[in-house]
């Protein structure tokens, strides 16, 4: 197809107007064009084509208009602003205007007015303004970002002698000289990216203005025009700022961004920058992406394609930024770094410029020269440059290149520093080319809510956590990792696997398994000794172990803490991995870290060293560990200077699975509590911050069926989490429920003033006949798109029935299933709840109401009912989900 041709415009009459048949055809021709032009990027013309297309058939209407409404003689301009002043317009986007007007006649504003009004009715949605010159110069020289705009002013109609005088502002060298504008550029570009969590690998990306977006690009020109006169890629080439092939990558990586945006637009309907969950998968099948297979969706390599773009980009306007302050600020003298590399004030450089290409080793002994020389931050702009040409020409060669690889190791061998250096090789490209795997892994996205970002983004972050364990700043948070971390005798293999252990993602299979082979070839490679290519390979192999036997087991269980001890083996492979577990967590996502999973976490590691001290042996019997519990609870209580009578006649009720699940000091607080109520019912009692960073709910009632319902509904409503419950029944038929909760917003432990509302509500509750039923409240957006149909499984757990629950995550999820298990006529006896991004893991010890285990027949009953409250809420496919804390 060729692009339309420019239209044929209505006859105007200067100054009359454009008459309401007039605005009809124009409002028809400007359908007509953006139809045709959406056939025409269906059919594979170029987005960029498209857009100048449109901005040129727009420019002629706006002209018309203007005619028909000021005609010529009228002491104005018009200036196309914006993307527009550049000459694009993509679908849905405004058209910004400038009016300058040289006076201020009543005569002049009512034809402007009527000439905007026209351009909204014939659907054009003008962005404008309207000012003087000295309106202009005066906020130009208040704010860069209206210096900025004028830069791209491009006029389109009106008296000439404005536009001179716009450019007068542009050239004078007062108003934002060259270093005072680059200042400006810079801290509007982090105010930008802060917006967007410093990081172009999100998983609902702005095309327009997050890291690497096309406004990025914009930038890098404004800079051009302002600080070298080099207003485009080519003039910047031939400034020196950018080699070719430097201006070819970044042409590039814009047309990619150009044809997403302009995808987006026609997919949305609007002017959308943000890549939604509502659009991406429409986006990759508009585009031609198509599933590999199910850990290689056709939208996660359209996702990857974004990602990679933008990274160029972002990387490319770092180099120049480091160009144009090395442009304004000129080197000075040059100061020895050991015999291979100088230093240009806080900048380092290699000695002889053809270093990197010569001895490839150096490219990696350069970023430890700068970690250990003082005061240096970063490369010269020539240095970034021969980085990224000497990893281009050596390719592949550096994987196996005895020399470099040695030189790999002794960073890693610097440990938590040498995070900042990797974190610094990726972006040059280099870490990439050492570990080619790490490469495929680039822009990888997953498509959940459970990975916010990028697999190479995510395993920096992983890095950079490991590397917070070696800050003694950090012990507060981290008390115990930073006790652990001075421990490991060679920090460098937790950064090895750090490094390796998502590297197989989107390969298809187990990327644990198919990482681990990697991890070892890799680590041979080195020339590591056996023992320790098996640690990192172990780490690897297990790095999801941890995190998964602490939220889907009861950790209290001896026999748990056993058979995970077992899995560890020792002490070494332990502290390891509880350090990898925690950075992997915090580097998934910032929301999935709080105290309940730093708390659990800890509790299964302090276990589990208890256990390989004890050389492994098998766990206590439980009368055993019940008397211990006993003896431990009643010194507690002793401090409080409670009757043991009246313990005694407590503990009478409680059976033995309240001294084997529960700690000693939680017996006790319920055991204090029951005995201040005098018999009175429903006790509910509430300890705000109480174990594992939790708040931790305790009720105390006579047992009835729906319990269960009528507590998670109430907790539904506070918006509360469950992270664990504890429904058991005493000898008397007391109902002895615990539940640990977090607030469902922040995370957190509830307040003293919310403790109060939730046991004030709570005992409102059990006061009366009739349950509550669970809030209804709307799903998110989030996750409509990512409903899958829920797994449900059950296994004979001698004298109860394990249900095993996977599905969606939603508000109030876990009320909906006690209301089906309560229509089931099922008793609930523990539950265990984990959720991980948009997919939730519950598990639940289940009986009938007689306490027996659940039969055929009433499996059948509670899967209908489970269905009927949980069910998918929209008919979207399924989405793989990996379960990855």
């Amino acid at each position: 197809m060729t692009l339309p041709s420019l239209p044929r415009l209505p006859k105007v009459v200067p100054r009359s107007g454009v008459s309401p048949e007039a605005r009809r055809s124009l409002r028809q021709l400007l359908g007509d064009v953006d139809r045709a032009l959406a056939v025409g990027f269906q059919e594979g013309e170029d987005a960029s084509a498209l857009a100048r297309r449109r901005a040129e058939i727009v420019d002629r209407v706006v002209v018309h208009a203007w005619h028909a409404s000021l005609g010529d003689g009228a002491e104005a301009a018009l200036f196309a602003v914006g993307g527009f002043g550049r000459g694009m317009l993509f679908p849905r986007s405004d058209v910004d205007l400038l009016a300058l007007v040289d006076g201020n006649s009543p005569a002049l504003a009512r034809a402007l007015e009527h000439f905007f009004a026209c351009l909204w009715d014939i659907g054009l949605k003008p962005g404008h303004a309207v000012r003087t010159v000295e309106q202009c110069r005066e906020l130009a020289i208040q704010d860069a970002s209206v210096f900025t705009s004028l830069l791209d002013a491009r006029r389109l109609v009106g008296l000439p002698s404005l536009g001179n005088r716009l450019r007068g502002i542009l050239d004078d060298p007062a108003i934002w000289p060259p270093r005072a504008y680059l200042a400006a550029r810079l801290a509007e570009r982090d105010a930008r990216h802060a917006r967007y969590d410093d990081t172009a690998q999100n998983l609902e990306p702005n095309l327009k203005d997050g890291p690497g977006g096309l406004r990025t690009l914009d930038a890098i020109r404004w800079l051009g025009r302002r600080l070298a006169n080099a207003p485009d890629f080519d003039a910047m080439v031939a400034e020196g700022l950018l080699e070719p092939v430097e201006a070819t990558r970044l042409t590039r990586a814009e047309e990619t961004l150009r044809r997403y945006r302009y995808a987006l637009h026609l997919e949305a309907g609007r002017a959308e920058e943000r890549l939604l969950f509502d659009y991406q998968r429409a986006l990759a099948a508009r585009l031609g992406f198509e599933d590999e297979h199910a850990k290689n969706l056709g939208v996660e390599q359209f996702m990857q394609g974004y990602y990679r773009a933008a990274t160029q980009i972002e990387r490319s306007g770092t180099q120049l930024v480091e160009r144009f302050e090395e442009m304004l600020d000129p080197a000075t003298e040059p100061q020895p770094v050991g015999s291979d590399y100088v230093r240009y004030g806080s900048r380092i450089a290699p000695r002889n410029p053809h270093l990197f290409v010569r001895r490839p080793s150096s490219l990696v002994d350069i970023f430890i020269a700068r970690l250990d020389e003082p005061g240096i931050t970063g490369f010269t702009a020539e240095t970034m440059r021969r980085i990224q040409h000497a990893v281009s020409q050596h390719g592949e060669s550096l994987a196996d290149d005895p020399q470099v690889l040695g030189a790999f190791l002794s960073l890693l061998r610097r440990g938590a520093p040498a995070v900042d250096a990797l974190w610094r090789m990726n972006r040059h490209g280099l870490l990439a080319a050492i570990l080619p795997a790490f490469g495929k892994v680039v822009g990888r996205m997953q498509y959940d809510l459970f990975h916010v970002y990028t697999v190479d983004e995510h395993t920096t972050r992983v890095l950079r956590t490991v590397a917070r364990f070696a800050d003694p700043a950090a012990r507060r948070e981290f008390p115990i990792a930073c006790e652990v971390w001075p421990h490991l005798e060679k920090p460098e293999l937790l950064l090895l696997a750090a490094l390796f252990h998502d590297i197989a993602k989107g390969r298809g299979g187990d990327h644990s398994v198919l990482g681990e082979e990697e991890a070892r070839a890799f680590c041979a490679r080195l020339g590591l000794p056996e023992e320790q290519v098996e640690l990192v390979a172990w780490l690897v192999r297990h790095h999801l172990s941890m995190s998964t036997t602490a939220q889907r087991q009861d950790i209290t269980d001896p026999e748990v803490v056993h058979r995970f001890g077992a899995e560890v083996g020792d002490w070494e492979h332990l502290d390891h991995l509880y350090l990898l577990t925690i950075a992997d967590i915090i580097g998934t996502s910032p929301k999935l870290w709080n105290a309940w999973k730093d708390r659990l976490l800890a509790d299964l590691y302090t276990a589990t060293r208890f256990a390989l001290r004890s050389d492994l042996t098998p766990p206590a019997d439980s009368a055993a560990r019940v008397r211990e519990c006993r003896e431990k609870a009643m010194s507690v209580l002793a401090t409080e200077r409670v009757d043991t009578d009246d313990i005694a006649r407590v503990w009478a009720e409680f059976p033995d699975s309240s001294f084997l699940r529960h700690r000693p000091e939680q017996i006790a607080w319920q055991t204090a509590a029951i005995l201040r109520a005098h018999g009175a019912t429903p006790l509910v009692e509430v300890h705000p911050f109480s174990v594992r960073g939790s708040t931790e709910l305790f009720i105390y009632t006579p047992d009835r069926d729906g319990l269960f319902a009528t507590v998670t509904a109430v907790l539904d409503r506070l918006r509360f989490s469950v992270m664990e419950a504890r429904v058991l029944v005493s000898s008397t038929g007391k109902a002895l429920d615990t539940f640990l909760l977090l607030e469902s917003d922040s995370q957190a432990p509830a307040s003293l003033q919310r403790a109060e509302e939730l046991r004030a509500r709570m005992r409102h509750a059990l006061a009366q006949p009739a349950g509550h039923g669970p809030a209804k409240r709307g799903i998110s957006r989030h996750l409509r798109h990512f409903q899958m149909a829920p797994r449900i499984e059950f296994v004979d757990a001698g004298e109860r029935t394990q249900l095993a629950l996977v599905c969606t995550d939603r508000p109030g999820l876990l009320a909906a299933v006690a209301q089906a298990l309560a229509e089931a006529e099922v008793r609930v006896h523990d539950a265990r709840i984990a959720t991980f991004g948009e997919r939730v893991e519950d598990f639940f010890q289940l009986t009938d109401r007689s306490n027996a285990p659940l039969s055929p027949d009433r499996r059948d009953i509670l899967r209908t009912c489970l269905l009927r409250h949980i069910g998918p809420e929209s008919p979207r496919t399924s989405v793989h989900a990996d379960a990855n804390a």
